[in-house]
């Protein structure tokens, strides 16, 4: 270790401990012991541009222990990125650019959101399989125009997360050479010793899954190279290199503790760590020869880029029309041409499922957006997400279609890795009821606003006979209340065209499908009003052209029973109103006014209808309202007779609704 590496890795340490100090609270604990093998991959082998974050062939680090988000900070303001010493200062303060976690902002050099432990070693694997398609589709001999690697840091808690082995077993599945990990193996957990829960071995576990396996000592610089070196060099198999650390590294009385792991070292332990590392009794103090050593970064990015760019230029002489896509892609455009391949669907097409429509959505635009790409846990049958013309990822060169195998939480988190490529729009779908399965990852997608698109079949009891346990009850209410994911339930085959023509043009964040098993019929447009509604999350579908006494409110398939409702009502000569309410969210962001248009507030009765939890609706029905919904458990049942158990029938609804009138 040089002397320069040295003052280098101790102001990673000390602006550390200094910001945790400050700040009252954080995690010192990991940037101390990281710090050297950080150092020697930011330094050495991480490809970025400080000057322009945004850079698209730049390398991708990940941060998986996000509460060492400290180690992050540091290493983004040595090496010149936006994020100054006063932002250090103000660690985990209001507003600041260094929150306690780290928070997706390119701008500043963070690639993704971390802290959920597990989270960030699993969006890696995303990242990585965004780079290979990519470079599949454009790479061309002598122009390897895609060209990164994903490194990351994770933990041992990572490591124990279930999400990360679901993610290494994929990724070692699909050989996934670009990924390097190193992994931080300090022993202690804040209970304690790792040995308190886990004793297996893991360099023999990820070998098992197919990974690239090396152990280094966290603090010999030239092994850790070394053995960086040697990950990059491994195209065939994702690399871990697990790095033996200390807890709070060079803390005299605090090394190894688990006390250091979140909380500050306090006044007197962080004089006695300075004084371990002769250190100046300062804070915030960065030497003048620090700052110009970590700073070259800069030059070298702008180098690294404008490399790139003149190959990019050859490239567009060479290959003019897929220079041009490749424009398309690195912008996450959309050609101009798409919508027109959308299909219609009439009433002469006869009942059809919403995923069935779905289904034909994906295949119709496969080949005007060559960039959407996805599959499912191993129910693409069953969702209706295959890509027929298209082949296999990872088995066939360019392949469209990702088998995720049965591991729900990591396809979520597998896909927001593949959306921050900023280049692909992902889409993986699986059953309503197990969208529980990857909550956490559909949370963290919408933190981020990534632009992924969930296809959530079976949506109701009406998946039958398999029962509670598949019956999704409380997992639509559980989406809606999700920040930044738009959640849409059509009713019908032309709402779901719509609802993925709004899906692949929404830019607030993710969005969630909710599609019918059973089928449906085509509304008649030509009777009721347009399917374009949906745009706008609630839309007054039939009206009996009177001031209305009673609305009926629905979404997805049990908006044909209010229909069939009205329709009775209306014979009987009741102003009744049914409307179609595919989308809380979508109607929340609309006008006063036109929210009164659609749900007028001096009409008091009203009923929704929704074969789900009954929490949420009563919003839009009031207290002088009443929701037909499910608020119990399903039951193993044909269809058909669960519907009729639990009052799904026009009959019902009609009986509820002539009960408001009679109030």
């Amino acid at each position: 270790m040089t002397k320069i590496d040295e003052l280098c890795i101790n102001t990673i340490r000390m602006l550390s401990i200094d910001a945790v100090q400050k700040a009252d609270s954080g995690h010192p604990g990991m940037p101390m012991g990281d710090a050297d093998m950080a150092y020697v991959l930011w330094t050495k082998f991480l490809k970025h541009s400080p000057s322009n974050p945004h850079w698209f062939n730049r390398d991708r680090f990940i941060l998986s222990a996000g509460h060492g988000s400290m180690l992050l900070y540091s290493l983004l303001h040595l090496t010149g990125y936006e994020i100054s010493l006063n932002d250090i200062k103000n660690f985990r303060q209001f507003g600041s650019k260094t929150p306690g976690h780290p928070e997706y902002d390119v701008d500043t050099g963070i690639e993704v959101s971390t802290g959920p432990l597990g989270y960030g070693f699993a969006v890696g694997v995303g990242m990585a399989m965004a780079e290979r398609y990519m470079s599949e589709t454009f790479n061309r001999p002598g122009f390897n125009v895609v060209d990164y690697n994903i490194y990351a840091i994770v933990s041992d808690g990572d490591i124990m997360e279930g999400v990360s082995y679901e993610s290494a077993s994929l990724a070692g599945h699909l050989k996934l050479g670009k990924l390097i990990y190193l992994y931080s193996s300090n022993n202690a957990t804040i209970d304690g010793s790792t040995d308190l829960t886990f004793s297996e071995d893991v360099a023999k576990r990820f070998e098992a899954m197919g990974w690239h396996v090396e152990q280094v000592d966290g603090y010999k610089l030239p092994a850790i190279e070394k053995a960086i070196s040697r990950a990059k060099e491994e195209k065939k198999r994702p690399s871990l290199i697990i790095a033996n650390t200390h807890l709070g590294y060079g803390s005299p009385n605090k090394q190894d503790i688990s006390d250091i792991h979140g909380a500050p070292l306090g006044d007197k332990e962080v004089e006695l760590t300075k004084q371990h590392f002769g250190w100046p009794q300062k804070t915030f103090y960065v030497p003048k020869e620090v700052a110009k050593h970590c700073r070259q970064a800069i030059e070298d990015g702008k180098k690294e880029e404008a490399d790139w760019n003149s190959l990019l230029k050859k490239y567009k002489t060479k290959m003019p029309e897929l220079a041009v896509q490749f424009e398309y892609f690195m912008g996450g455009k959309l050609n101009s041409t798409w919508k027109n391949a959308l299909p219609h669907f009439d009433t002469a097409s006869g009942a059809i499922a919403t995923r069935s429509a779905s289904g034909n959505v994906l295949n119709a635009l496969s080949e005007e957006i060559p960039n959407l790409i996805g599959g499912s846990a191993d129910l693409s049958p069953s969702n209706m997400t295959c890509l027929k013309k298209h082949g296999r990822y990872g088995q066939s060169k360019v392949g469209r279609n990702i088998h995720f195998g049965i591991r729900e939480f990591a396809m979520g988190a597998v896909l927001t890795g593949m959306a921050l490529s900023k280049s692909l729009i992902p889409y993986g779908g699986t059953y309503l009821v197990f969208s529980s399965f990857m909550y956490p990852s559909i949370r963290m997608s919408a933190l981020m606003k990534a632009h992924v698109i969930f296809i959530l079949t079976h949506d109701s009891i009406g998946v039958g006979e398999d029962g509670p346990s598949h019956h999704p009850i409380e997992q639509l209410t559980t989406l809606r209340l999700i920040p930044n994911l738009l959640v849409m339930r059509p009713a019908d085959a032309n709402e779901t065209v719509k609802a993925w023509e709004l899906a692949l043009e929404y830019e607030g964040g993710p969005v969630a499908l909710v599609l019918t098993r059973q089928s449906v019929p085509v509304i008649d447009r030509k009777q009721y009003a347009s399917h374009e509604g949906l745009a706008k999350g609630a839309y007054v579908l039939a009206d009996s052209g009177k001031p209305p006494e009673l609305i009926l409110i629905a979404s997805g398939s049990e908006t044909h029973l209010a229909l069939g409702a009205y329709v009775q009502l209306l014979k009987e000569g009741v102003a009744v109103r049914c409307v179609s309410m595919p989308s809380f969210a979508l109607f929340e962001k609309q006008s006063a006014e036109y929210k009164e248009s659609v749900l007028p507030l001096k009409v008091k009765k009203r009923l929704a209808v929704e074969a789900g939890s009954s929490l949420g609706w009563h919003k839009y029905v009031g207290l002088d309202g009443e929701v037909l919904g499910i608020d119990t458990f399903g039951i193993s049942a044909p269809a058909k007779q669960l519907f009729e158990h639990f009052g799904f029938t026009v009959e019902n609804v009609l009986k509820r609704a002539r009960a408001l009138l009679a109030k």
